[in-house]
């Protein structure tokens, strides 16, 4: 049994106060004491003992979580521009990763991904489809009943979620609205995907749906505010995690009424690799009409500023949480995590606007962090991947971390030396199955079946065979990215983003074969790895 220190604390001052007394343990029977000055004593001391052990107790509790998670927030091509109250609040206040990445960029899989700490080969979620384990009695018979907030109920906190879960969940195939994934103690979950307006949760198992009045069902705001009355309503003898997970900056796009002509004067970056050709790539890459014709520019410059709009909802959720947080005088004992569950891109490449890619703008995220122990306003280079997310925060909330089956590891340390040894990660994986139709899609004959995520110019994000595995490596100067397609060309992609930031050319004939030869070993054991071999890679 663990030692209770509150116990102690209890033991130790009523000794004391009785020492100090002068009062002695006798078998006799005691006298009655009445208003003899000892015992006056004796009941001022422990009324102290007692005021000492609240806060022994008090002192003990661990920290407080909240992870906020965004929907395709991108952070390569300025998804953090409009978000100033957050990065005022939780990056200046904390620490801000600049090399924060997926290990798949996709919803459902990268959402598996934290929730578990594993990689996709791992937990087995490969789309956001059912047939891909999206949401599906695999996943909850399995993975769903190892992931982090079973961990942290059993820890004694209580925990609090609202938002998209995963794409394919509260589907009837799926198990409907009444399965509430273990460990969570308030469940307001939506049902499918991301939606702002007319859309149904699951509340505690129940169904609720909404309508599109923006005071009662903007589902932004809706997170925000259910968030806090939970805070409201909690014990305060027990810690809490919270995970907000908003659909913004997701299509369908709406933004609040508030912010619907922000950004008016707004376009999508012009530079990298923004409308260049996508020479020497992949096939899906080499596809894309270029330069894009004027339709295309008109839709993703939209898109990118209606993304935009809605992450100002966003902005203000954090902005409520962190006072909310103050005012119940628990935000000096909380760690709040700001992330996205994948990049995103709007021309790069020519590719109109999606994820899915194996480049820095669909797979960086986001990463801001403020609590105990982070001092304000770092800027830390360590690779931070989004399978160490639960293995964090098991480590904030004590938990011995040999005890869990995760491949990701703890970065406790990188933002908070005081409290943790910090631990380096030379090499990580991102691993993406790519989906597609069996039919030709009726829009783009042309193009055969296979692909998906088709454009109305027939430029198409997806395909079956868009299926591929990288090793990335950063070390000091050193920035490498090998990919390697499972296609009939066995296709590879080799960039050194030291001195190719936007990945335009792809080295793979210029590399000296000894070094082709070393990452496609340390992919192949990544690709298999499991638990402490995901780490210890070298």
């Amino acid at each position: 049994m663990e030692p209770d220190p509150a116990r102690y604390c209890g033991l130790l001052l009523t000794e004391v106060a009785l020492r100090r007394s002068g009062y002695r343990a006798t078998t006799r029977r005691p006298r009655r004491l009445g208003g003899n000055p000892v015992a006056l004593t004796v009941l001022a001391l422990l009324t102290v003992l007692f005021t000492c052990c609240v806060r022994c107790v008090e002192s003990v509790k661990p920290s407080n979580i909240v992870l906020i998670l965004a929907d395709d927030q991108d952070v390569y091509l300025g998804g953090m521009t409009p978000m100033t109250k957050t990065k005022t609040l939780l990056g200046e206040a904390g620490a801000t990763f600049v090399n924060s990445f997926t290990v798949t960029p996709l919803c459902c899989p990268s959402r598996s991904s934290i929730l578990t700490g594993r990689y996709p080969h791992n937990h087995e979620v490969r789309n956001n489809s059912l047939s891909g384990n999206c949401s599906s009695s695999l996943w909850q018979k399995g993975p769903e009943t190892e992931a982090l907030p079973v961990y942290l109920s059993k820890q004694k906190y209580q925990t609090f979620f609202a938002g998209k879960y995963l794409n394919q969940y509260g589907k009837k195939e799926a198990g409907g609205v009444t399965h509430i994934p273990p460990g969570w103690d308030q469940w307001h979950a939506l049902v499918g995907n991301s939606q702002y307006y007319n859309y149904t949760l699951s509340v505690n198992g129940k169904e609720e749906k909404h309508g599109d009045s923006y005071e009662m069902d903007y589902l932004t705001d809706l997170i925000a505010n259910r968030s806090l009355k939970f805070l409201d309503d909690r014990s305060p003898q027990h810690p809490f995690f919270l995970m907000l997970s908003t659909p913004a900056p997701h299509s369908p796009w709406t933004a609040a009424p508030q912010y619907q002509k922000k950004f008016s004067d707004v376009q999508a970056p012009r530079d990298g690799s923004f409308d260049k050709p996508g020479k020497d790539k992949h096939w899906l890459l080499r596809q894309p009409i270029n330069p894009m014709p004027n339709s295309s520019l008109t839709f993703l410059d939209n898109a990118y500023r209606q993304r935009w709009q809605t992450l100002l909802s966003v902005d203000d959720m954090v902005e409520k949480v962190v006072k909310k947080l103050d005012s119940i005088k628990e935000l000096d004992n909380t760690y709040i995590f700001y992330t996205s569950d994948n990049g995103y891109h709007t021309g790069q490449f020519s590719l109109p606007v999606d994820k899915r890619q194996l480049y820095e703008f669909d797979i960086k995220t986001p990463l801001l962090v403020r609590g105990p122990g982070i001092k304000p306003n770092q800027t830390l280079k360590a690779s931070v991947l989004n399978i160490d997310l639960a293995p964090t925060i098991l480590d904030i909330s004590g938990l011995n971390l040999s005890s869990v089956n995760m491949d990701g590891q703890s970065f406790l340390g990188q933002m908070a030396p005081s409290l943790r040894n910090a631990s380096t990660r030379p090499f990580f994986l991102i691993e993406y199955t790519g989906e597609g139709h069996e039919t030709t899609d009726p829009d783009c004959p042309k193009l055969g079946p296979g692909l998906s995520e088709c454009f109305p110019d027939c430029v198409c994000e997806d395909a079956f065979n868009n299926t591929y595995a990288c090793v990335r490596t950063i070390s000091g100067d050193q920035d490498l990215q090998y990919c390697e397609f499972a296609d009939n060309e066995s296709f590879v992609e080799v960039y050194n983003l030291s001195s190719d930031p936007h990945q335009l050319e792809n080295i793979v004939k210029k590399v000296d074969p000894t070094v082709l030869q070393t990452m496609n070993q340390r992919l192949i054991q990544l690709q298999s790895c499991v638990g402490d071999s995901c780490r210890g890679i070298k």
